[in-house]
């Protein structure tokens, strides 16, 4: 699959190049997100540096879909449908740079993800999901505001640096309305 470019109102998502492998690696520097996310912790530069050319090819792949999220010039973050497993499934994955936190940008970007996935002229999706370790409050946060319905918790289903966490896990629909519902960990 070649690599698609969105657009929202005040960012560009496209392919991460190796002029953003300092602001990743700064961003990649966060507890929070060696914490909530899988990035390598400890996050070195070479991380960065490798992962820039596996977004590539995980495109021509098809499985893992990645765009930088920029703001401008300025390095706002990633967000993915990452596991498209061919039979009209994704996942919904992102992280934000500390210094774009708080501002509405996940949120945005994310809608624009969402609305190319279950898009015919995008991948066509019927469910995209989105799970996050148990305690990830802003993430939670921000799936509920795009419209995802808790589903409940998964025991030790996340793996990462630091071993095995309970994951939250919520989906959404290509038919649902994407208004906010009761999530029972957030309220």
């Amino acid at each position: 699959m070649e690599p698609v470019t969105l657009r929202t109102e005040r960012l560009e998502l496209s392919l991460p190049v190796e002029d953003d492998i300092d602001a990743i690696y700064e961003a990649c520097q966060d507890a929070e997100t060696q914490r909530y996310t899988t990035v390598p912790s400890p996050y070195e530069r070479k991380h960065a540096e490798e992962f820039v050319p596996k977004v590539a090819a995980d495109w021509q792949a098809g499985t893992h879909l990645t765009w930088a999220m920029r703001e401008g010039s300025e390095f706002a973050g990633m967000i993915g449908l990452y596991r498209i497993d061919g039979r009209g499934s994704g996942e919904l994955g992102y992280w934000v740079s500390p210094w774009s936190r708080r501002r509405g940008l996940l949120v945005e970007a994310a809608r624009t993800v969402i609305d190319w996935g279950f898009a015919a002229d995008g991948l066509a999706l019927d469910r995209i999901e989105w799970r996050a370790v148990v305690g990830n409050i802003g993430s939670a946060r921000a799936a509920r505001t795009l419209g995802f319905r808790y589903e409940g918790t998964l025991r030790q289903a996340l793996v990462d640096s630091h071993g095995r966490d309970d994951g939250w896990i919520a989906g959404l629909l290509a038919a649902d309305d994407r208004t906010p519902h009761p999530w029972p960990v957030l309220d």
